[in-house]
């Protein structure tokens, strides 16, 4: 992921949201015989906490458009099954997405050739999309970022303190792991004095509700290695960085509101609550966390007051560090539907990022960054959390993590990673058991994609 690149070829300055999370389905279903040659258009969503929000665009884009569309949206961790289910049914989706090229490895005889499309023709950096020889079958459709998400209020209150444990007086002056525990476990301390439960949400572990750490945790000690070793894939991991996960990991496990042991019940949109009603402090997630805060009914926090952090774990220099910041959605249309759906299904597209209802959808309740020239220097969301990550994006004294996570080698791997780090977090497994099991995954893993 070029992210500089990305800035210099006006990405960085055409905004939107996208989500990650939950569950849903809906939309408009059905069509009238005298609509058949219109085709119609079945997206199977990946971005769960975005269903209500998905639906709401399709239905505009039927009123608009006169295509009818249906929106599903598979339940968190569950889209990989979701996408096989309803790929063996007669009305399969027109749309789906790939997380990277390794998803497009396991889909690629149901990706439809984009060369051609308006959609390519459009995208600002064309190597960000998922060729294969001189075809191109996956587009990115959004750029995104995340890190530690933090109430200012909060912050604030406890820089008031007259005992406080640091010198500085604002979190932006946080530039490493030792003044991000120092502060944190501070803060623990004056808890009660800062009105709060804990400093962090809730370590999610719930079925499904592990990305934050198998994933988006994970792919920070997988850059460092990556990047020691200057190579952008690896068939096995040494996990070089492994106490730098344990030590952000520790942190957010001991500073929490919810005990280590209990964690296994909790969920994301569990703590993004805990983090929206002013009962923590700080939560990891992405700039599509804004929708998940200002949309619960008791949302007590003011938007100049949400603003990020990066997650820092100790590693030499990252006082240069900024965001976690890329793409893992990737578009494709279904090359075993009709001609006329996979049509409508490009129609949908190009209404989606070029049209005056969508472009404004992008702006509004979807809040992604679409990587199109389509998108003008002034069309960008207010998401407060999209309007930080472009400042850091922008700041040429900081680089960005790359979500290298793309790379990692299945599902699966993730699935045990989570079950790894959930044994740990209860006092079942040691870390050092973790490191094991999780480099022999990785290796298996990668192994059997190669077959």
């Amino acid at each position: 992921m070029k992210t500089k690149k990305l800035i210099a070829t006006g990405i960085a300055t055409s905004m939107l949201l996208l989500a990650l999370t939950g569950c849903g389905a809906g939309g408009n279903s059905g069509k009238s015989a005298k609509d058949t040659d219109k085709g119609s258009v079945y997206f199977l969503n990946f971005k769960s906490e975005l269903s209500s929000e998905w639906e709401e665009v399709a239905g505009t884009f039927t009123k608009e458009t006169g295509i009818d569309m249906k929106v599903v949206t598979a339940g968190s961790g569950t889209y990989e099954q979701t996408l096989k289910s309803e790929l063996s049914k007669k009305e399969m989706p027109t749309l789906f997405n790939v997380n990277g090229p390794i998803g497009y490895q396991t889909w690629k005889d149901y990706c439809a050739d984009l060369k051609d499309s308006q959609l390519y023709e459009w995208l600002t950096d064309k190597d960000m999309a998922i060729t294969d020889g001189d075809g191109v079958y996956g587009i990115p459709y959004a750029v995104e970022g995340y890190g530690i998400i933090y109430n200012d209020a909060i912050m604030k209150k406890y820089f008031a303190l007259p005992d406080k444990a640091v010198d500085i007086s604002d979190t932006k002056e946080i530039k490493n792991f030792d003044t991000l525990k120092t502060v944190v476990e501070d803060m623990t301390k004056h808890k009660d004095d800062l009105g709060i439960q804990g400093v962090f949400g809730s370590t999610s572990f719930a079925p499904g509700e592990d990305w934050r750490w198998q994933t988006h945790l994970m792919n920070i000690p997988v850059y460092y290695e990556y990047k020691a070793d200057g190579v952008d894939n690896l068939d096995e991991i040494k996990f070089t960085y492994n106490k730098n996960f344990k030590n952000i990991f520790d942190l957010y496990l001991n500073n929490s509101c919810t005990e280590p042991s209990m964690v296994g019940s909790k969920n994301v949109e569990e703590s993004m609550a805990e983090f929206a009603t002013g009962n923590v402090a700080m939560i990891q997630n992405g700039n599509w966390g804004w929708a998940m805060i200002y949309d619960l009914d008791g949302n007590v926090v003011k938007e100049e007051d949400i603003k990020f952090l990066p997650i820092y774990t100790g590693v030499e220099g990252e006082e240069k560090q900024g965001l976690c910041v890329g793409t893992e959605n990737y578009i494709c249309i279904n090359n075993k539907v009709s001609e006329a759906d996979q049509k409508a299904s490009e129609k949908f597209l190009e209404w989606l990022f070029n049209s005056e209802s969508g472009k404004a959808y992008c702006n509004g309740i979807l809040g992604m960054i679409p990587p199109f020239s389509t998108f003008d220097e002034d069309e960008r969301p207010d998401n407060p959390l999209v309007q930080d990550m472009l400042s850091y994006m922008n700041d040429d004294s900081l680089y960005s993590i790359t979500w290298d996570f793309t790379t990692f080698p299945s599902q699966e791997f993730k699935n045990q990673l989570g079950s790894y780090l959930l044994e740990y977090a209860q006092g079942n497994m040691t870390w050092d058991d973790v490191v094991k099991q999780t480099t022999d995954c990785w290796a298996s893993e990668k192994a059997l994609l190669a077959q």
